[in-house]
């Protein structure tokens, strides 16, 4: 039975959300590996950004409400969902769930592929997993290259992963371009489940610092992005904030509707 169903949820701007905690995202990837391993499954953590991505694009929008599981991620996904009355408590979030999965992971030997981010990146992020969680599978990482691949590239990787079927493949290219390539590649890969890692490797690898977790706990992550990779996240907190701001506003009360 698909444990979906025992999880609500909630449209924000047209983007399914589902009302899942952490250890709901946990308990449910565990479920899948023990009962439904000959299913891809699609795991996105977003908030915001990704439901504006949605907004702007309607194809991308298909794309996440087609991902089995999107997990509220970010002080204004919390915010909407608990306007709408669910009191969500999400002081750990997406960048923390390949570490609190893995401690199911090393208990279960369940196996791991990274793709995505640099060579550097992936090496220590592989070593420090190694070294917390030794009975984890490791079947190989790999980093593309920051261009268009080719059909024969594209395919190699395709190859590569499958060879070794990891349960758990988890994907780090930034949001929208991670989920995109997971949702294009759903009826190729040999893989129980699919997460979009966002910076996750950055973060478990040591080559971004995350904001400390008093910070994290307030809500303020966000600042702590836009002062550290400024020219990489200012467009989300001064152009698409706002906008999110305004257009959940005029859904919630009713002057705006979206299916």
């Amino acid at each position: 039975m698909d444990k979906r169903i025992d999880l609500p949820s909630i449209h924000i701007l047209g983007t399914r959300v589902h009302m899942a905690e952490l250890p709901d995202v946990v308990s449910l990837m565990d479920h899948w590996i023990e009962t439904e391993r000959d299913h891809y499954h699609h795991v996105v953590n977003t908030g915001m950004h990704g439901v504006m991505e949605g907004r702007k694009d309607p194809a991308f929008q298909k794309v996440l409400n087609s991902a089995e599981l999107i997990a509220p991620d970010g002080i204004l996904a919390l915010l909407t969902a608990r306007i709408r009355g669910y009191r969500l408590n999400r002081k750990e979030t997406g960048p923390d769930l390949l570490w609190r999965f893995s401690e199911i992971a090393h208990r279960k030997n369940y196996s791991y592929f990274f793709y995505g981010d640099t060579p550097e990146t992936l090496e220590i992020l592989s070593t420090n997993v190694a070294r917390e969680f030794p009975s984890i599978r490791l079947t190989g990482y790999h980093s593309p290259p920051f261009r268009e691949l080719t059909p024969e590239e594209d395919q190699a990787i395709v190859d590569t992963i499958n060879r070794v079927a990891p349960d758990v493949l988890w994907v780090g290219l930034g949001m929208p371009k991670q989920e995109q390539w997971i949702s294009d590649h759903r009826d190729r890969l040999d893989v129980t489940i699919a997460v979009g890692a966002g910076a996750s490797f950055k973060f478990l690898s040591g080559t971004m610092k995350r904001a400390p977790v008093l910070i994290r706990n307030v809500g303020l992550e966000w600042l702590w992005r836009l002062i550290s990779e400024p020219k990489r996240v200012w467009r989300r907190v001064f152009v698409d904030a706002p906008q999110y701001i305004a257009l959940v506003a005029l859904q919630l009360s009713g002057l705006r509707k979206y299916s």
